[in-house]
């Protein structure tokens, strides 16, 4: 997959915003966009087909995106993409690491859950509260479950992107 064509894909992913409308709402006027007037055509139109990369299928499944911000000039986020269960978890949770625009990003999948909430952010550190199913083996029966993890990775002094990542239960 190329790294640009996935980033652009995931930045217009995250333009699709369901909860705009009642955020809009909550603004003072005085922050609200102005409404501005449509454009108008100022040339032919270009017939854009879609792409045959298989890898844009993968990008288009993501459904949450968090950067985190506390990284130093490092490039990091987690997001999930949908493609589970959603009766049984289904959100694929994955940390990633920017690495240049010849490697793209190095990828970390933390797990299969139904949410993911960060609780605190440090430098090298990521605490998350996640919601998942669970199935009682012996019943068959569905339940839920909240527990905490600790995400780490050491960043090297040299910039580059961690080579592991670590999830350890936490409290």
């Amino acid at each position: 997959m190329k790294p640009v064509t996935f980033l652009v894909v995931l930045l217009g992913l995250t333009a699709c915003d369901a909860q705009v409308e009642s955020r809009k709402a909550a603004l003072p006027a005085e922050q609200a966009a102005p409404a501005a007037a449509p454009l108008t055509a100022a040339g032919p139109a270009a017939i854009v087909q879609p792409d045959a990369d298989e890898g844009q299928q993968w990008a288009a499944s993501v459904v949450e995106l968090t950067p985190l911000t506390r990284q130093g000039d490092r490039t990091v986020k987690l997001f999930g993409t949908a493609g589970g269960d959603p009766a049984m978890n289904g959100l694929y949770t994955h940390v990633a690491f920017y690495d240049s625009p010849a490697e793209g990003w190095r990828v970390f999948r933390i797990g299969d859950v139904l949410d993911y909430r960060v609780l605190s952010e440090s430098e090298g550190r990521v605490d998350l509260e996640l919601n998942e199913s669970t199935m009682d083996q012996a019943s068959g029966e569905i339940g839920s479950r909240t527990r905490r993890v600790i995400v780490g990775w050491a960043l090297p002094a040299d910039g580059s992107v961690p080579a592991t990542v670590t999830v350890t239960p936490a409290q």
